[in-house]
This record gives structure tokens, C-alpha cells and sequence, in this order.
């Protein structure tokens, strides 16, 4: 079974491009989901020993804690220390399913891949990009985005670029849906009959 990590810089279409694969029936495991569950479930408690004052009614305030860690580097640490192996467990269990299923491919959708050195957790990258325009665009038209907090956040990614050289596939989500599905079907075809022959 392959294990395609999908990554991408804030902005860049990677949920989109996630839910092409799962549309096309290729189990995805999304971190960022992975978390959500984990705020609201068994990293609840932990969050809040460790940064009092987060967690709301049993579920973690995104809000108060991005208040708490954006833009302090020991604090975004600790952090990470709590929810990164939590999300890398639940990875695992995940994998595990998916081969006890016979799935000849899988997407491990991990938004920092390259910033928390998971390479070896996956054995082909896929990274989404966008001009910078389109993802500035594209990012401050989110709910509650300041051009501070995008700032703040592009600026603890490993740039775009560096992703794209390191990468064994690139999508261009600025090319429209139907380019960027077109794209997911040749990976795909590509990738699931290596790992079908495995």
C-alpha cells in the first residue's frame, strides 16, 4: 500500500484536493480533522493543564489558544508536544484499517508535513500550490483572518517554494476544479497499480 502525503502551505486548495481523492474512493486521513476530534475529546484535558483557561465546556477554544501559541515559538512547541503524537497515533490506526481493507493507496492529508519532519511517515509527497495572490486572496477571505494572523502563520511554513522542489507531485489549484481533478485521476492511476503489484 502507498501512502501519499498531501501537504500545502495555508491557502493552497489542499482540502479541496483531499476531498477529490476521497470522492474518487481513496481513504484520507485528514490531520486537521484529527485534531478537531482530539480538542474535543482526549487532548481536552491536556490542553488545558497546559495552557489554563483553553478549554471550554470540555472542548478546546481554537480562538483562545491560537491567542495563547500564535507567534511564540516555545509556546507552539508545547503544544505540538501534546497534539502532534495524539494525531500521529490516530494515523497509524488509520493505515492500519485501510490495509486490513486492501486499499492499494492511501492520503495522509498533513498540512506540515515538511515543518514537523513526517517524510518518513509517507512514501510519495503530493504538494498543493497557488500564486501567492490567489492564496493571499484566498486566506483573507476566511472568517476572522487578519493580514497579522496570515502573516504570522506563512511565516512558521516552510516557504512554498521549497515544498514544490521537494515534492514527487505538484497540483496547481489556481487552474480551476476540473484541471485539478483531472490531476488527482493520473495520480491515481499512476500510484494505485504500483501499490496494487507491491
Amino acid at each position: 500500500m502507498i501512502r501519499l502525503g498531501l501537504t500545502g502551505s495555508i491557502g493552497m486548495g489542499k482540502s479541496t484536493t483531499a476531498r477529490m481523492f476521497a470522492d474518487a474512493g481513496v481513504p484520507v486521513h485528514d490531520s486537521d480533522a484529527a485534531v478537531h476530534a482530539l480538542y474535543a475529546g482526549r487532548a481536552a484535558p491536556l490542553i488545558e493543564a497546559a495552557f489554563p483557561g483553553t478549554v471550554r465546556e470540555g472542548v478546546v477554544d481554537r480562538a483562545l489558544l491560537g491567542e495563547r501559541v500564535l507567534g511564540d515559538a516555545a509556546e507552539l512547541k508545547r503544544l505540538e508536544a501534546i497534539v502532534h503524537p495524539l494525531v500521529a497515533e490516530e494515523e497509524r490506526a488509520f493505515i492500519a484499517r485501510a490495509e486490513a481493507g486492501g486499499a492499494p493507496l492511501v492520503v495522509l492529508d498533513i498540512p506540515l508535513l515538511f515543518e514537523i519532519d513526517a517524510l518518513d511517515r509517507v512514501d510519495r509527497v503530493l504538494v498543493v500550490t497557488a500564486p501567492e495572490k490567489v492564496q493571499r486572496e484566498r486566506v483573507l477571505a476566511r472568517p476572522g483572518m487578519t493580514e497579522a494572523r496570515f502573516e504570522a502563520i506563512r511565516a512558521k511554513q516552510v516557504p512554498d517554494r521549497v515544498k514544490r522542489a521537494r515534492a514527487d507531485f505538484i497540483i496547481d489549484t489556481s487552474l480551476g476544479m476540473d484541471c485539478a481533478r483531472a490531476k488527482v485521476a493520473d495520480l491515481i492511476s499512476v500510484l494505485a497499480p504500483q501499490a496494487a503489484g507491491a
